[in-house]
C-alpha cells in the first residue's frame, strides 16, 4: 500500500561512516560487504569518514548537497540523528529533507535498519546478513515517506528525532552500557543485567494526545490549529506551508512547555516510573522489537511507560519477550501502551538520563 521513489540510475551517493561505531569495524564491513554491492548496482559513493562527534552534522549542513542522489550513514543511529539535525538546520531544510536517506548498520543498536529490515519483509536477522539486506534495499533504490519527532525542551532546544525518546531504566542501559560497546548488541544484555540489580524509581508527570480519543476524555478542538489552554486559544500557527522561507514547522499540537496540557489530553495518574519510552518505529534494537504496530509514516508516536512496583522478574521477562515483539501479550499490569499524537515528560527532580535516538539529553521537562 506504500507509494515508492525510486533513485536515478546510474547513481551518486554521499556515505558517512563513523568508524568508531559499534565494534569498531564499520570501514572494513562497508569495503568488504557494500561496495561490491553497489558498484554493481551503478552506485557511485564518495566517503565522508567521520573524525569527531558533530563532525557528520557540520558536513550535511555546510555543503552544497546538489551532487548527491541520496545520503547513506554507515554507523549506528547516533549518526543518523546528527545527519537529519543537521539537514533541519539549513536554510534550504524543506528541499534537502526530500533527499533520500539511507541507514547501513554499522553501530551496536542499529534500530532504525532491523525496523526498515522488518517492514520489508524480511526474517529477523543481524549484523552481516542485515547489513547485506539493507544494502539491498538501497540497490534496489526504492525510498520512501519516514516520520519525524519535534521534540521541544524547557531549556529551549529543539530537536528532530526518527527513532525515539526516553528516561528510566531503557535509557540507562543504552548509556550505562556504552562502556561495552565493542561487545557489539551484547553490550545491552549486559547493561540490563547491570541495571536490574540497581533498579531505580523515577517520579514525573506524564501526559499525551491519544491518537484515538480515549472513553470519557473531552472532544478535541476542531480546529487541530488552535491549541486550547484553560479554556483560551492559544497562538494560532499559520498554516501549513505560509510559514516564512527556510522557518522551521510549527508545532500545531503542542502548547509552551510554561502552561498546561489542554483539557482534550490525558494526565496519566501514576507519577512513579521505572522507564517511559516514546518509540516511533518498530525496533529499539537488533533484538528488540518493541513497537510490533509501528510503520515508517504512520502518523504516530507508541508510547510506553512501566509504572514503579513491578518486579525484577517480571521486568526480566517483559525484555526477554521483547526479543520477538511478544511482551504485550504477557498483559503485564505495570506496562502501559498506547498510540499517541504528542506527549509531554515532566520530571519531577532533573534524575536519571534521558535520550533521543540513543544520545543523552540532559534531564528537563520535554514534549514532543
Amino acid at each position: 500500500g506504500d507509494s515508492y521513489g525510486v533513485l536515478p540510475r546510474p547513481c551518486r551517493a554521499l556515505v558517512l561512516l563513523n568508524p568508531q561505531s559499534g565494534a569498531g569495524r564499520a570501514l572494513e564491513d562497508f569495503q568488504a560487504v557494500v561496495q561490491p554491492m553497489l558498484a554493481e548496482a551503478e552506485i557511485a559513493t564518495t566517503v565522508f569518514v567521520t573524525e569527531r562527534p558533530h563532525h557528520a552534522h557540520e558536513k550535511v549542513r555546510d555543503e552544497d548537497l546538489s551532487q548527491w542522489d541520496t545520503l547513506v550513514v554507515m554507523a549506528g543511529d547516533g549518526l543518523l540523528y546528527e545527519v537529519v539535525n543537521g539537514l533541519m538546520e539549513r536554510p534550504d531544510w524543506e528541499d534537502t529533507m526530500k533527499k533520500p536517506l539511507c541507514i547501513l548498520p554499522g553501530g551496536s543498536g542499529n534500530a532504525l535498519a532491523a525496523s526498515i529490515n522488518h517492514y520489508a519483509g524480511n526474517d529477523h536477522v543481524a549484523k552481516k546478513k542485515l547489513l547485506t539486506n539493507c544494502t539491498f534495499i538501497l540497490c534496489k533504490g526504492l525510498h520512501t515517506q519516514m516520520d519525524l519527532v519535534s521534540l521541544s525542551t524547557a531549556s529551549g532546544k529543539r530537536l528532530f528525532s526518527f527513532l525515539g525518546f526516553g528516561w528510566g531504566f531503557i535509557s540507562d542501559v543504552d548509556i550505562d552500557s556504552e562502556k561495552y560497546r565493542r561487545l557489539g548488541n551484547a553490550r545491552f544484555t549486559l547493561g540490563t543485567l547491570q541495571c536490574l540489580a540497581k533498579l531505580r524509581v523515577y517520579q514525573g508527570r506524564l501526559s499525551y494526545l491519544p491518537a484515538v480519543p480515549e472513553q470519557g476524555s473531552p472532544p478535541a478542538p476542531r480546529d487541530p490549529h488552535v491549541p486550547v489552554t484553560n479554556g483560551q486559544a492559544g497562538r494560532i500557527p499559520p498554516p501549513v506551508g505560509t510559514e516564512a522561507a527556510g522557518a522551521l514547522p510549527a508545532d500545531s499540537l503542542l502548547v509552551p512547555l510554561c502552561q498546561p496540557v489542554p483539557a482534550h489530553w490525558t494526565v496519566v495518574p501514576e507519577e512513579e516510573f521505572v522507564t517511559v519510552y516514546a518509540i516511533y518505529q518498530s525496533h529499539l534494537g537488533t533484538n528488540l522489537l518493541m513497537a510490533p504496530a509501528a510503520q515508517l509514516h504512520d502518523g504516530c508516536i507508541h508510547l510506553f511507560y512501566l509504572k514503579a512496583g513491578i518486579s525484577r522478574v517480571a521486568l526480566l521477562k517483559l525484555f526477554l519477550a521483547m526479543a520477538r515483539g511478544t511482551h504485550l501479550d504477557l498483559n503485564c499490569p505495570h506496562l502501559c501502551y498506547v498510540p499517541v499524537r504528542a506527549f509531554r515528560l515532566e520530571p519531577r527532580v532533573a534524575t536519571g538520563i534521558m535520550t533521543v535516538d540513543g544520545e543523552v539529553l540532559a534531564c528537563e521537562p520535554v514534549q514532543g
